[in-house]
């Protein structure tokens, strides 16, 4: 499913426009975006919980060369499934 059908998803769901359910689309991925970028976690109780894991920086190496390089420290976004979400997938 991609974005616009997620959106016509939502429309026929909510009783919103297409439009309206855009918006709304829109304004939760920037608010969930917002929350991470200052180091919140998002807990959508049923749902899920996006967090962010800081991944240390670390050596690794080159499959074509065989040689070590250094792999820099970085942060990444993090989701955990809520008990209903992982029990309706199985």
């Amino acid at each position: 499913m991609n974005k616009t059908e997620l959106i016509e998803k939502i429309a026929a769901g909510a009783g919103l426009t297409k439009a309206d359910s855009k918006k709304a689309l829109d304004a939760t991925i920037a608010a969930i975006k917002g929350a991470l970028v200052a180091g919140d976690k998002v807990a959508l109780v049923g749902f899920g919980t996006f967090s962010v894991n800081k991944r240390p920086a670390r050596e690794g190496i080159n499959p074509a060369t065989k040689q070590k390089i250094k792999i820099a420290a970085k942060k990444v976004a993090k989701f955990k499934a809520g008990a209903e979400l992982a029990d309706a997938i199985k």
